[in-house]
């Protein structure tokens, strides 16, 4: 209801940018070129930022690959607050121009952890160029119903459906799939650190009856607007493991006959924003993690 009576009052009061409060529409040029990573905002990272690897600090176990278009900050994070709380959904196509961008690099990235089961082991050329046949299936974080109702929204499943069709509009196959729910109630984590995001999650993902079969269909990624902490997204994917264990049937090269190597595809995700700080982290090695307040 709330997103309704923003719609209505854009009609009839005079408009500011939802990302730096200039006068106009609810999205202003300059803002609109942050978020699709062309340009820079004041206070914000350098001109023509690119999607790219996030890690948070420390990062939570089981947390899929995970790739950024922007870093959270700025104008960015003003949009993102801006249809999530207030129900600004004009920005849902920018922000899901982001997230397909953020979706195409995490599709497009190398295989970083390819497991194989069978005969031949060894056999590992052209292992990272494998790719699942079929669509792109975003799958959104699930929102509590809660939240959905205080909200008037569901901001990710509507930002993955804009992602999916900019995706479409550039030639690929990409569809939705909304297989995730809440098994249980979950505290709000506005207020909880890494540690505390971690407990009050831990179990609480479910995939619905009969989401096992849909996700057999194409290559899985899991999408969300944010990550912080990586909470969400380590337990929406284990989640999807108890039930989805994707992998691409390959023939190993130079080895003729029936027998085939089953490579198991590294889980990955998407998001629109992500902190500055997991950005670098990803630029650094593993000894130097420079990370808000220095190095460590």
């Amino acid at each position: 209801m709330r997103g309704w009576w923003q719609e209505i009052a854009g009609l009839v009061l005079p408009g500011v940018c939802e990302g730096c409060g200039a006068p106009g529409s609810g999205l202003c040029p300059g803002c609109g070129e942050v978020l699709a990573g062309g340009g820079a905002g004041e206070g914000e990272g350098p001109p023509g930022t690119s999607p790219g690897r996030v890690r948070p600090s420390p990062e939570p176990p089981g947390l899929p690959v995970v790739h950024a278009a922007v870093p959270y900050e700025g104008a960015v994070r003003a949009l993102l607050i801006a249809h999530k709380e207030r129900g600004a959904l004009g920005l849902a196509g920018a922000l899901g121009g982001a997230l397909a961008r953020a979706v195409e690099a995490a599709v497009g990235a190398p295989e970083e952890a390819v497991g194989a089961v069978g005969a031949f082991e060894g056999a590992r050329e052209g292992a990272c160029g494998g790719r699942r046949a079929g669509p792109l299936l975003l799958v959104p974080v699930p929102s509590s119903r809660r939240s959905v109702r205080a909200r008037g929204h569901d901001p990710t499943r509507r930002l993955a459906l804009a992602a999916a069709g900019r995706l479409r509009r550039a030639g690929r196959s990409a569809r939705v799939l909304p297989v995730l729910r809440q098994g249980r109630a979950v505290a709000d984590q506005a207020g909880l650190g890494a540690r505390g995001r971690r407990a009050n999650l831990a179990g609480a993902l479910e995939v619905v009856p009969g989401g096992a079969r849909l996700l057999a269909a194409g290559r899985v990624v899991l999408v969300d607007d944010l990550m912080t902490t990586g909470a969400t997204l380590a337990e929406a994917a284990r989640a999807l493991g108890a039930v989805h264990h994707p992998f691409i049937p390959r023939t190993p090269t130079g080895i003729g006959g029936d027998s085939a190597q089953h490579e198991f595809e590294q889980r990955v995700a998407a998001v629109i924003a992500s902190s500055p700080a997991s950005f670098e982290i990803n630029r650094n090695s593993s000894e130097t993690w420079i990370v808000a307040g220095g190095e460590r």
